[in-house]
């Protein structure tokens, strides 16, 4: 059973975990019964295609691979929490 994901398409999501981490992007699209979501190049991996009129020779054709939807964060509230983090130097008490 699928349960409603806190990304959708076109958001502009943060990577939080893994190899990919602090990297940015436009969530491309969201599989539901999965939980991943694809986003605009992050996660690239290489894929081996047959001979189609397309690609003649056959080709090896890079593309998006999936992301759990655990290991993304919307990048407002990402930015928000960052701020939340830094302290101005007015604000640090001596």
């Amino acid at each position: 059973m699928s349960r409603k994901l806190h990304v959708k398409r076109e958001d502009l999501v943060v990577v939080i975990t893994g190899k990919e981490k602090n990297k940015r992007g436009k969530v491309i699209s969201v599989v539901t019964k999965k939980e991943c979501v694809f986003v605009e190049g992050v996660n690239i991996q290489k894929k081996h295609v047959r001979k189609n009129q397309q690609h003649p020779n056959g080709a090896i054709v890079e593309r998006e691979g999936p992301i759990h939807v655990s290991n993304v964060m919307l990048a407002s509230k990402f930015d928000a929490r960052a701020s939340k983090r830094t302290v101005a130097p007015e604000q640090v008490k001596a």
